[in-house]
């Protein structure tokens, strides 16, 4: 079968970009290892300048063009990490890049991609209707179209990942790659397979977002909703793409938010690493069906970190929400002094840290002179969590545990 990318390809793909773009680590990750069960290794893409993979298949596209093309200037659409890599290496290049982005792109994304030396066109309510906008200035203006995935030589350059990986951690037995419309996960395949015949390449996509999923299964799942995984939510696959996973790519597998939100705060916590939700993908596959890999060498790609600080933190706490170690009490108790005293007082002997409270005495289901507190406290974990509240119990105070699932 003669498919559209070659290793020949990406291995002419790794010499052009041999120092322009980073050579990145792929390191051991203990600590992920001792939460999977499998052995961990993670190549860093989010040390690109642009904190992105996609300056590689950027570049070899870019580097592709002809004087003529070069002189006209390219166009790309894009919301984020691709519109920042081509920006970055047209103006390196020295070609006019133009990038369509919908209305709504955060402006931080669009002042990035300015100050690349892009022009930036801010067009519709979504990427569809930028890549319509994008295609017309295409025709109209004489640019270069530069795809973000379904483009011969940006899977190339993509390809060039696996082929790192594989230098660097020879014992790899398995690949979990990220995936939306599908460039990354197709130039891997194709340098895998030829380095490493019996190397697993499974790609991940977020639940929300099945594209390439449904392409192989012949399903139509529907892609929609808003998600951490952004960078993957593409709605359909590459022709070109889809043709090389189709015939090299193990399997593809779908992950939930959740899963992805444990893992970009996993790759933080523990890898001291920012990963933005596409990123993490390759680890939420892992969390999610840990028996699959249990003891196999397994490689993940933090693919990007471009994601939003307010997000990260937000996270954070939502994490420590579901391991228990943020939790909430509510306490039925008497409107009088001292009260609140007993409560935070028997809260600090117990160990727990008050984060906020909450006194409410005006609700019909509070008795008339009584009154309503809840209190958010920090504890070490599940267990002393628990602990607190026997021992909350034990002392007599009328107290419930609020569920952060139910609000209740």
């Amino acid at each position: 079968m003669t498919l559209p990318v070659t290793p020949a390809d990406v291995a002419a793909a790794r010499t052009l970009l041999a120092g322009a773009v980073l050579r990145t680590p792929t390191l051991p990750a203990p600590r992920l290892s001792a939460i999977t069960g499998a052995h961990v290794f993670v190549k860093y893409e989010n040390l690109q300048v642009t904190a992105s993979f996609k300056e590689r298949g950027a570049l070899v596209k870019l580097s592709s063009l002809s004087a003529a093309e070069r002189a006209a200037g390219v166009v790309a659409m894009s919301a984020g990490n691709h519109a920042q890599a081509v920006a970055y290496h047209a103006a390196r290049l020295g070609i006019r890049a133009t990038i369509v982005m919908p209305k709504h792109t955060p402006m931080v994304k669009v002042a990035a991609t300015e100050a690349h030396g892009a022009r930036v066109v801010l067009h519709g309510e979504s990427v569809a209707d930028a890549s319509v906008e994008a295609d017309r200035i295409s025709r109209d203006e004489h640019l270069v179209w530069v795809h973000p995935y379904d483009d011969a030589h940006v899977i190339a350059g993509q390809g060039s990942i696996a082929a790192e990986m594989i230098e660097d951690a020879p014992e790899l037995d398995a690949m979990l790659v990220p995936v939306g419309g599908g460039g990354m996960l197709s130039g891997m395949a194709v340098a895998a397979r030829a380095m490493r015949p019996s190397l697993e390449v499974v790609g991940v996509e977020t639940a929300l977002y099945p594209s390439m999923w449904n392409a192989l299964h012949q399903e139509n799942l529907p892609c929609e909703g808003a998600t951490l995984a952004e960078g993957i939510a593409v709605k359909q696959a590459g022709t070109l793409t889809r043709e090389i996973v189709s015939a090299l790519v193990s399997d593809v597998v779908l992950v939930d938010e959740p899963t992805i939100e444990r893992a970009v705060n996993l790759f933080l916590t523990q890898q001291k690493t920012l990963s933005e939700g596409a990123g993490a993908a390759g680890l939420a596959a892992l969390l999610a069906d840990p028996e699959r890999y249990r003891g196999r060498n397994v490689g993940l790609i933090v693919s990007g970190g471009n994601i939003d600080p307010r997000i990260v933190a937000s996270i954070m706490m939502r994490e420590l929400e579901r391991e228990e170690r943020i939790v909430s009490f509510r306490f039925s108790m008497l409107d009088r002094p001292g009260e609140l005293g007993l409560i935070s007082t028997l809260l600090g002997q117990l160990g727990a840290n008050i984060l906020e409270v909450e006194h409410k005495r005006h609700f019909l289901d509070v008795h008339a002179k009584g009154a309503r507190l809840d209190v958010t406290v920090e504890t070490r974990d599940r267990a002393h969590a628990d602990e607190v509240y026997r021992q909350l119990i034990a002392n007599g105070m009328q107290v419930v545990r609020v569920d952060w699932r139910t609000g209740g």
